[in-house]
């Protein structure tokens, strides 16, 4: 009789469905359910490292009054793990804080844990010290760096359980990423690829989490794991099994910047109509990135290349404010395909066709309202079209939304949101007092150096512990040489896979040289002047993060590994690559930790007033200023100064660099299939003028801006701004 009763409560249970009950997230071939219930999600990418935990809560905000239901990020690794064994999920990286926020938003969460992200993240989001574990091989069927791979995402998994994070425990993340975009790279490592993601896909489902695991760009991706797309579109793209659903884990809102480009921008027409278009095929999820790109604050983006502004052309823009007409035309296409949505997830759509790029997706369930999609796939005219007995006319290259196959709610084409512009106002928030301290090349600390024969390679020196290396030898010129009697100066030939090089013969600056994102590799030749005797050269190697994609780029090269070689002596060319050279990592002014106030008094400043009007490279500037009143977000204008790197109070606001933006700016028009660089802006601008001063960072007075200038900008000129949108 005991038995028939708990049978009886059993079943009584399972009847009540997952509405009274916490049950795993489960899906089908129509959508990811939740509760029993299929449905559309509209999801955002917020990278919290990328803002501040005081900014997070108005981000996540902003991303639900757009109509989202739902919070996509990745899990960084180098932030997370710095040293082995060593955690940090606190501060600017408390990824529960910022769950929580989400959650507290009513908001689900897609957590991206990979633990590579790619992301334009210095080094794809691994630890240096990765790089230096024995026998280790990056993202294949390598047993030290699965061990490594593993422990981490144990680590995460374990702390989002202790916390309940995961639904199938009542908290927010409905499914998880594991690996990123490894579909290419594992078919070009055969057979060690494919059994590596076997894997890392065995190896998640493992960890039973109670809800799915998606893994974006592998077609392979073996059951459960659910295969995604990513891209600018994805509406031709099907999951490899027919019982899952179809999920866009990356819908392209813009593109990344990188220092000497342009500023790409996607129009929110031709975004919309990605959206729809994936939608109308059947399509039950797509996440944008980014909604929020945010900052690459301090040494984070790598690439190399990559700016510090992460803005990526996203509805709400770096500094948290609102881009429009994006942010609003994305709201009003996110109502409509909610009200869709009852008939999206019931039935498959029926196509027919209403011109020769004309189409309507029809979606008739019996016990629901029918739901259609009209488009037009011609990029340069209109089209008018019968549907259900009524005339319609669709604008080029768009998709009419119709929740009653009646009535058009949402045109892709049609931008009903007005426009706003940026405004960059200087506030009135001086800088004073600036001061110098000029790095010394003539003197180095002993302790600090080593010699060796050749020349190393930067990163397995520097651990990425500091963006510069110094290489330094000496040459001897006899006084009989021919160029000491008028003759042509002698030529230095550097070549160096850098990103940036800076070149001092005896202590005098003589010249410098940049590689870029397309061209990563440095080429010096110019005459120098020498002198009879012993002569100093000395090469400033400088990074400008770290390679973050492509096959093994754990050992790509970075730094001088030539050759060098002088040209012009009398006895020809003297090659100095396998020459003595004395070695130092990173700056004077790092070691001494310039950027904190706290070791203001170790350094020896100059005041401005006192200085040459020469302005000197490798030079570190200094000067406080008072917070402007009000609560636009802030920023610096560094279009005075050159190359470097700036702190605020102690906090690294990133590397900056006013290098000029070439491409080819001639317009953009929504219309037609999109690719970045048709969409321009900023030629023969700064690429970025501007760099990000969270307001948190600030006191009501006396705030210490420090600025490392290696080329010799004018700080004179540096001012703190005022954003806004009108």
């Amino acid at each position: 009789m005991m038995k028939q009763k708990w049978v009886l409560l059993f079943l009584m249970i399972s009847q009540m469905g997952c509405h009274l009950i916490h049950c795993s997230v489960t899906y089908d071939n129509k959508a990811i359910v939740i509760n029993g219930e299929r449905r559309i999600l509209i999801s955002g990418s917020i990278h919290y490292p990328r803002s501040t935990p005081e900014m997070w809560e108005d981000l996540v905000k902003k991303a639900k009054d757009g109509g989202l239901d739902m919070i996509d990020t990745y899990v960084f690794w180098n932030v997370h793990e710095p040293s082995p064994g060593n955690y940090n999920f606190e501060g600017k990286y408390d990824l529960v804080r910022f769950l929580k926020i989400v959650q507290k938003q009513g908001m689900y969460v897609h957590l991206r844990i990979g633990p590579y992200v790619c992301a334009e993240w210095n080094f794809g989001g691994f630890p240096v010290w990765l790089k230096y574990v024995p026998d280790i091989s990056f993202r294949t069927d390598n047993e030290p760096f699965k061990r490594a791979m593993k422990g981490f995402m144990e680590k995460v998994v374990n702390l989002m359980k202790s916390e309940k994070m995961f639904e199938s425990q009542g908290g927010p993340i409905i499914f998880s990423q594991v690996e990123n975009e490894y579909g290419s790279v594992g078919k070009a490592y055969g057979g060690v690829g494919h059994s590596y993601m076997t894997w890392a896909a065995n190896m998640a489902v493992g960890l039973d989490t109670g809800v799915p695991w998606v893994m974006c760009k592998q077609d392979d991706a073996p059951d459960p794991i659910i295969n995604t797309c990513n891209g600018f579109y994805c509406d031709n793209f099907s999951p490899n099994k027919p019982y899952k659903p179809t999920l866009w884990t990356e819908a392209w809102s813009g593109w990344f910047t990188e220092f000497g480009g342009p500023i790409y921008q996607r129009p929110v027409q031709d975004l919309a109509f990605g959206v729809a278009r994936f939608i109308q095929k059947g399509g039950s999820f797509f996440n944008y990135y980014m909604y929020h790109g945010g900052t690459n604050f301090g040494r984070t983006s790598g690439g190399p290349f990559i700016t510090t502004s992460y803005d990526y052309d996203a509805p709400i823009d770096e500094y948290g404010l609102i881009r429009q007409p994006k942010y609003g035309h994305l709201k009003e296409l996110h109502k409509a395909i909610k009200q869709c949505e009852p008939a999206l997830v019931s039935a498959d759509p029926v196509i027919s066709s209403l011109g020769n790029l004309q189409q309507a997706h029809v979606y008739s369930p019996k016990s629901r309202p029918c739901a259609a999609f009209l488009s037009n796939y011609d990029p340069s005219n209109a089209a008018k079209v019968m549907f259900n007995n009524k005339h319609y006319t669709l604008p080029p290259w768009s998709i009419s939304i119709l929740p009653d196959c009646d009535n058009v709610v949402f045109n892709t084409a049609n931008v009903g949101v007005q426009s706003t512009q940026v405004e960059m106002s200087v506030s009135n928030s001086k800088m004073l007092s600036w001061e110098t301290y000029t790095e010394d090349l003539t003197t180095s600390d002993e302790s600090s150096t080593f010699t060796a024969t050749g020349l190393l390679e930067q990163i397995n020196i520097t651990r990425d512990t500091s963006d510069y290396l110094w290489y330094t030898t000496s040459v001897d010129v006899g006084s009989s040489e021919s160029f000491l009697r008028g003759g042509e100066s002698p030529k230095l030939f550097v070549q160096s896979s850098g990103h940036a090089l800076h070149v001092f013969i005896n202590g005098e600056h003589s010249g410098s040289g940049f590689g870029s994102r397309k061209h990563r590799k440095v080429t010096y030749k110019e005459n120098i002047n020498l002198r009879a005797g012993s002569n100093k050269i000395t090469l400033l190697s400088v990074a400008m993060g770290l390679p973050n994609m492509g096959g093994h780029y754990e050992f790509w090269e970075t730094g001088v590994l030539g050759p060098v070689a002088l040209y012009g002596l009398d006895q020809g060319k003297q090659d100095l690559s396998w020459a003595n050279w004395t070695y130092q990592v990173g700056l004077k002014g790092e070691a001494m930790n310039v950027g904190s106030s706290k070791s203001m008094s170790s350094v020896n400043w100059t005041q401005n007033s006192l200085i040459s009007q020469n302005q000197q490279p490798l030079t570190w500037h200094k000067a406080y200023f008072d917070v402007p009143k009000g609560d636009e977000p802030l920023a610096l204008d560094m279009n005075s100064m050159g190359k470097g790197e700036a702190w605020v109070n102690g906090q690294s606001i990133g590397r900056y660099w006013t290098t000029y933006a070439n491409g080819d700016c001639q317009g953009c028009h929504y219309a037609n299939t999109y690719r970045p660089l048709a969409c321009q802006i900023g030629c023969g601008q700064p690429t970025q003028r501007w760099y990000h001063v969270p307001r948190s960072w600030l006191k009501p007075k006396n705030n210490l801006l420090v600025l490392f200038e290696e080329l010799g900008g004018d700080p004179s000129k540096v001012s703190l701004v005022k954003r806004s949108m009108v």
